[in-house]
């Protein structure tokens, strides 16, 4: 199992256009990004390539990163930064399976599935496979279980992806608060390798109008607001959760220059061999 990282930002990235902050300006002096988060996921074995949420950054992520084109698509949940690359399935494939979350939204009326069929019906080339969370399925050669999180108010999963051949396994958290729950915590366990979001170090809770949530016993929050994880709730569920590496994600430029590029921050273009 091949992985790479195409985005690791947050819903603006970093650079952000028209942002003059010192992490910004770092970034860029550095060269490193942080676009929108998507992760690429090869079988190494059957040469098939699966795509963890549809960035907006799309193109420019294919045309700067080493990687084909997937052969198949997960959308985690709904927000834009991980779904509207879905756009550039026109004339690049003739037909692009697309895996989601068959649960019924109550905020919006709808599955995670259901919008992205609605929302891409004028595509005929994605089709779209409702799936059940909690419910392994086969794509791209790979086991594949949804999770559902805390990313109030829309549902949002994490997944667990393994190869039944090699026993290699990836876990994401997707976009969530620490409050993930029990039985999602179980399926995401014993990772390879842990893609944990970590929007904001938590002493930055202070400038969120709601503060910080679910703080530890030192009262470090470890959720920023409701509804995403600070690093340090990052770091601690990837302790619990006892994954041999970890890579925080969807990494804002909110972070102090000083700390937005230390360990295990990841950019964009990091891969792994599981």
């Amino acid at each position: 199992m091949e992985v790479t990282l195409l985005g690791t930002g947050d819903t603006t990235g970093t650079p952000t256009p028209g942002c003059d902050c010192d992490t910004c300006e770092a970034a860029a002096e550095r060269g490193v990004e942080r676009s929108r988060f998507s992760v690429h996921v090869r079988n190494e074995r059957t040469d098939e390539c699966l795509l963890i949420d549809a960035s907006p950054d799309f193109r420019h992520q294919f045309l700067h990163r080493d990687v084909a084109l997937p052969d198949e698509a997960i959308i985690s949940h709904v927000h834009f930064d991980h779904l509207d690359g879905l756009g550039n399935a026109y004339r690049l494939f003739d037909d692009l399976p697309v895996h989601a979350a068959d649960e019924v939204d109550p905020a919006t009326g709808e599955s995670v599935a259901d919008t992205v069929r609605s929302k891409y019906d004028y595509l005929d080339r994605v089709t779209v496979h409702d799936r059940t969370p909690f419910e392994p399925f086969e794509t791209c050669g790979f086991e594949v279980t949804l999770v559902p999180v805390e990313h109030p108010p829309l549902v949002c999963y994490g997944l667990a992806v393994e190869d039944p051949e090699t026993g290699a396994k990836l876990s994401l958290t997707g976009d969530t608060s620490f409050a993930v729950p029990d039985e999602s915590r179980a399926a995401l366990a014993d990772a390879d390798l842990l893609l944990a979001e970590a929007l904001v170090p938590a002493h930055l809770c202070e400038h969120h109008p709601l503060g910080g949530d679910h703080h530890d016993e030192d009262g470090v929050p470890r959720t920023f607001g409701t509804k995403h994880m600070t690093r340090e709730g990052a770091l601690a569920l990837a302790d619990e959760l006892n994954a041999d590496q970890t890579r925080l994600v969807h990494v804002s430029h909110f972070y102090p220059a000083d700390e937005a590029f230390e360990e295990p921050l990841a950019v964009d273009g990091e891969r792994y061999q599981l």
